[in-house]
């Protein structure tokens, strides 16, 4: 409650106690017909409250440290490889983030600390739960070439380092190869020693059927629906999806674009015998799996800690180098503020965290001797919205929007993940994260943003799981995701700037709450409040009213907890 709220209330509290008759004082008539200001904005959600309080406190000197030049040499840097679980290129980027981070004075100035946290390189869960054993998987030359006529090969998709812009056509654990054979366009028509080409994806099941019939490898030009490009300008086409197949698997398979599949398609229409020609050469390094943590100790409440997550794997420059350069650079802008006295060092400790996604955080919930309180995780930061369609969002943890939309949410083409009710544990992290997002927008001149309803996918996953609150900074939906199309072009660094901001801004309003922070989020926490019910009842579902209500008054109680700093032991005794 401000100063002058008070002077109103004991203005009526003291009319009200007289013998007076009662009337209401001017200051207090004119206190009833102010409004709080409200950040909306180009921000799709509810609206909050403006103030210079929760991550407001923190935008202003961090977007003046973060160096968008800097972020950008380092997306740039780690662009340059395929980056899978412990592969070389995946080595290369975590040594790129660590020379940042010592330059900066992590892992040698006090309360700065930074170390490599283990473990065993192991697989995506198999059959039955379990994990299977692997090795890194590094692509280092790959090739699709047709042959018609008996004429010369027209080379369809090459690459010849890592920095080739059709290094995706390997998928994650395709074997080495150098085959030739005749083409089969169905599955239907496959025999012995063709090669199967075709637009459906290379699942498991479609492998295990290609090997059945004998065939010598499988090419696959599948794209996702997200992947068509919003511009019309047709540039999915050219797009060779990233995929992933389990470790030791022996078919060749290799993706191509959906132009090249209308090539093959004439070739083979102009002559049946058309040959194709797949070349692959991969290596395998047996080494462990690693993860990057970086610490900025907090003062009075260090054994707690905030973590912030980015994933190294995956071949992208959005998706997700941008998201790792972010990180990097807002850790190393923080740190310098610190030093300028522009921040002080939160109570609570901060831990930075790059690695394999999902496994980094589960290797680091396991093993860190801190108490978690809270996840962020930082995944596609940088996408261009000129350029690939994609908008800056929050993505929210479990909350009644999860299980039932109503205006202003919106499901991104991700898609609605299943959540009980159960699940529903009312916190008010995401509302923090809003007004980080439209703090930045103010700062900015301008920000287009959103959040949504929880889908799951990345790491605020692991967090969420453990009954962490857990939001996820992304941008969706990019038409180049998890194509060959994600390169350098389509990172905006001033976005990267914006994202990255927001990201830490919310991370240290939840690592240094303060008193004075409350009665913004409360009043924030009222309009999303308002705005929730209130489409519940007119889309008719009074019970989804109902858990809104449940679900802020709980965030309220838990605002309380964290603003004021109530002790676990009176809670417990209430």
């Amino acid at each position: 409650m401000t100063a002058r709220a008070r002077v109103a209330l004991l203005a009526i509290l003291a009319c009200a106690c007289s013998d007076l008759p009662r009337q209401i004082p001017e200051e207090a008539l004119a206190i009833e017909t102010v409004r709080p200001r409200l950040l909306d904005g180009r921000h799709l959600g509810p609206p909050v409250v403006a103030g210079d309080s929760g991550p407001k406190r923190f935008v202003g000197a961090l977007y003046d440290a973060f160096r968008p030049a800097a972020a950008t040499e380092l997306v740039v840097a780690i662009d340059r490889h395929y980056r899978a679980p412990g592969n070389d290129g995946y080595e290369a980027a975590l040594e790129r983030v660590a020379e940042r981070l010592r330059a900066a004075g992590f892992g040698s100035e006090p309360g700065l600390g930074l170390e490599f946290l283990e473990s065993p390189l192991m697989d995506r869960p198999a059959r039955g739960g379990e994990r299977a054993a692997c090795r890194a998987w590094t692509p280092l030359s790959g090739r699709v070439a047709i042959a018609t006529n008996g004429g010369p090969e027209r080379v369809l998709h090459e690459f010849t380092s890592s920095e080739g812009r059709d290094r995706t056509m390997l998928p994650v654990h395709a074997p080495s190869c150098d085959l030739s054979g005749p083409i089969a366009m169905s599955l239907e028509d496959l025999d012995a020693g063709e090669v199967l080409v075709t637009s459906a994806p290379p699942t498991t099941a479609l492998m295990g059927r290609v090997i059945e019939r004998g065939a010598l490898a499988l090419v696959s030009a599948n794209i996702e629906p997200y992947n068509e490009d919003p511009s019309g300008k047709f540039r999915h086409l050219d797009a060779v999806q990233y995929r992933r197949l389990g470790f030791g698997q022996t078919l060749p398979v290799a993706m191509i674009s959906p132009r090249s599949l209308r090539a093959i398609q004439a070739a083979i229409d102009a002559d049946p015998r058309t040959t194709l020609h797949l070349q692959a050469s991969v290596k395998y390094d047996e080494r462990p799996l690693r993860t990057l943590c970086a610490t900025i100790v907090g003062t009075d409440r260090a054994h707690q800690a905030v973590a912030l997550v980015s994933h190294v794997q995956e071949p992208g420059a959005c998706d997700n180098a941008s998201g790792v350069a972010g990180l990097c650079e807002s850790a190393i802008g923080l740190v310098t503020a610190m030093k300028r006295g522009a921040i002080a060092r939160p109570s609570r400790s901060l831990v930075f965290l790059w690695g394999d996604e999902f496994r980094q955080s589960t290797v680091w919930l396991e093993r860190t001797p801190l108490q978690p309180v809270a996840g962020f995780s930082s995944d596609m930061t940088g996408e261009s919205k000129e350029k690939t369609g994609a908008l800056a969002l929050l993505e929210r943890m479990p909350d009644p929007g999860a299980i039932e939309t109503f205006e202003p949410d919106v499901h991104t083409p991700w898609g609605k993940a299943h959540v009980e009710r159960e699940r529903l544990k009312p916190n008010g992290l995401a509302l923090i994260a809003r007004c980080a997002m439209l703090d930045v927008a103010e700062h900015a001149g301008g920000w287009d943003t959103a959040d949504h309803p929880y889908e799951g996918g990345s790491d605020h996953d692991e967090f969420i799981a453990r009954g962490l609150p857990a939001v996820l900074f992304w941008h969706f939906t990019d038409f180049a995701y998890h194509t060959s199309l994600d390169r350098l072009e389509h990172v905006d660094a001033a976005e990267m700037r914006r994202t990255a901001v927001a990201l830490l801004s919310s991370a240290l309003a939840m690592a240094d709450p303060k008193p004075a922070d409350l009665e913004r989020y409360l009043l924030s926490l009222d309009q999303e409040r308002n705005v929730r019910v209130e489409a519940a009842l007119a889309g008719g579902r009074d019970d989804v009213a109902q858990m809104w209500r449940e679900w802020t008054d709980g965030a309220r109680q838990w605002l309380r907890v964290e603003c004021l700093r109530i002790p676990e032991s009176e809670l417990k005794a209430k």
